[in-house]
């Protein structure tokens, strides 16, 4: 990694500086641009930090050199391959812009055009004849020279792969293919035939045990919530610096350093990662999980206590808006499940989505069961029938996660007064969205029906699936410190507080 000092520096996360240190991760080396310049000027206008002694105070090797001597550079990196038990810093010392002699060494030549005149000016300084462009024939030759050095031990790297008996796992694993069989048949046979009353991320948990066993590329973790994530399974034991066979870390109170090194693993390959933390504290490892999507990682983001159902934490800890704005997010599948069957089938869609991340925003309290069937993964359309109208259909209510029992006791109310009412769960609406304009309009058509949305969190964006005449059931507001039980029915999360709004809107 080559960073520059200010503005590079500065941002990489000092989560990961102490994760790396921790786990003892000899020979990462990381070569810092010690420039002393930033965008705006002189690094000593905003900082006096000691960088090096920082590194040093995390469990680094710090090593120091001339940035622009080869022989004071190697002799750096040297040192630090010599360190295998624990990362390097190897802090370069150079001058930015070295060779344009009117703008070296300052801040105007770190994101400005050199303009003509300075080009030209530095050419002169080093010497470069070639035009604009070319690479001179020497210097070609010399790098494809270079290049052949690793031909040898290419050729027997592939030899071993192929004589090696593990070599196909091997193989497939780095190809990011699942295994045929992803233990999850006579998991869910089990659901089916005793669905439970359980939490979505105890639920999450279960359907983890079948899929680790199954699976051995998952390494899994949580940032100091393993106990409330519930994201260890019994073929996950510790990963720590004397044992780097185990498939769980513990990443300590680093929610970014998780999110950035679990999108390290995904693009290393053969590794699928997955790491826990609440549904509140996506706000730390947000930019994290924007470049996981953005690089179309899978990475799989578990987030528990996922409204304001978790209870008596208070607003501090109860997400209102997080689930909108995650999904706002380009290229990032939020998945929701409404219980034990559908919280396994939105794990195994995040599995098999090899081009993107996923979250699984997982609830504390206990959820009953609205699904005794698992024949298909209805989950994979993003959104699905879970109860079709019994009379004249009125009203399309759409729900996700612990809402969709409230979906479904309201409707249930407005059937014994003779109004139809569709249940509709939304796990996905990403998943939803791109679906056929034909499946979409056969669930959610717009031909005048009352169509309604309940979720634990803000209405903002509900009017996509509900239209500009729909009624939004959600909290725009924050929560309050209180039971959860007691929470959801003060904030009008109940067949009682919903049905008479749903006849109000039928009659006006």
């Amino acid at each position: 990694v080559i960073a520059g000092d200010g503005c590079m520096m500065e941002g990489i996360n000092h989560e990961a500086i102490g994760l790396a240190g921790h786990l003892g991760l000899g020979r990462l080396i990381v070569l810092w641009d010690d420039n002393r310049i930033t965008i705006d000027g002189a690094v000593d206008l905003s900082s006096c930090e000691n960088i090096p002694a920082r590194y040093e105070a995390t469990g680094w090797h710090v090593e120091r050199c001339n940035g622009h001597d080869f022989a004071d550079i190697a002799r750096a990196i040297e040192a630090a391959l010599a360190v295998t038990d624990r990362p390097s810093l190897i802090a370069c010392h150079t001058t930015i812009g070295k060779g344009a002699p009117n703008k070296q060494g300052t801040s105007g030549i770190h994101g400005s055009p050199l303009g003509p005149d300075e080009v030209a000016a530095a050419r002169e300084t080093l010497g470069w004849t070639s035009p604009p462009f070319e690479v001179p024939a020497d210097i070609v030759k010399t790098w494809r020279e270079a290049g052949k050095r690793g031909g040898p031990v290419r050729a027997a790297w592939e030899a071993r792969l192929t004589g090696a008996a593990n070599g196909a796992e091997f193989t497939r694993r780095m190809k990011g293919e699942l295994p045929v069989d992803l233990g999850m048949t006579a998991y869910l046979d089990g659901l089916t035939s005793n669905p439970p009353k359980l939490a979505s991320r105890k639920a999450s948990e279960m359907t983890l045990g079948a899929l680790t066993a199954a699976i051995p590329e998952m390494i899994g973790g949580s940032a100091d919530l393993t106990g409330s994530n519930n994201t260890k399974t019994s073929s996950t034991k510790p990963l720590t610096k004397n044992d780097y066979s185990g498939r769980y870390i513990y990443y300590g109170i680093r929610e970014f350093g998780m999110a950035a090194a679990m999108n390290g693993m995904a693009l290393h390959g053969g590794v699928i990662p997955f790491g826990g933390t609440f549904l509140i504290f996506s706000d730390y490892a947000r930019p994290a999980i924007r470049l996981s999507a953005l690089q179309g990682l899978r990475v799989v983001y578990v987030f528990t206590h996922d409204s304001i159902g978790q209870g008596e934490d208070g607003p501090t800890h109860q997400p209102v808006e997080h689930l909108q704005s995650l999904r706002a997010m380009p290229n990032l599948n939020v998945f929701r499940p409404c219980d034990a069957i559908e919280t396994a089938e939105c794990w195994q869609l995040a599995l098999e989505r090899a081009d993107g991340p996923s979250v699984l925003a997982l609830s504390r309290q206990d959820l009953p069961p609205v699904r005794s069937e698992a024949a298909a993964n209805r989950s994979a359309h993003g959104a699905y029938c879970l109860k079709p109208a019994v009379s004249e259909r009125k009203v399309i209510i759409i729900a996700t996660g612990s809402e969709v029992s409230v979906a479904l006791e309201t409707a249930a109310v407005l059937e014994a007064q003779g109004i139809g009412a569709d249940v509709i769960s939304m796990p996905c609406s990403e998943l939803f969205d791109a679906q056929t304009d034909a499946y979409r309009d056969t669930l959610v058509p717009e031909d005048g029906t009352l169509r309604v949305s309940i979720e634990a969190g803000t209405t903002f964006g509900w009017e996509r699936y509900v239209g500009r005449n729909g009624l939004k059931i959600g909290l725009d507001r924050f929560g309050a410190s209180a039971p959860g039980k007691v929470l959801m029915a003060h904030f009008g999360f109940s067949a009682e507080a919903i049905v008479p709004q749903i006849i109000a809107k039928l009659e006006a």
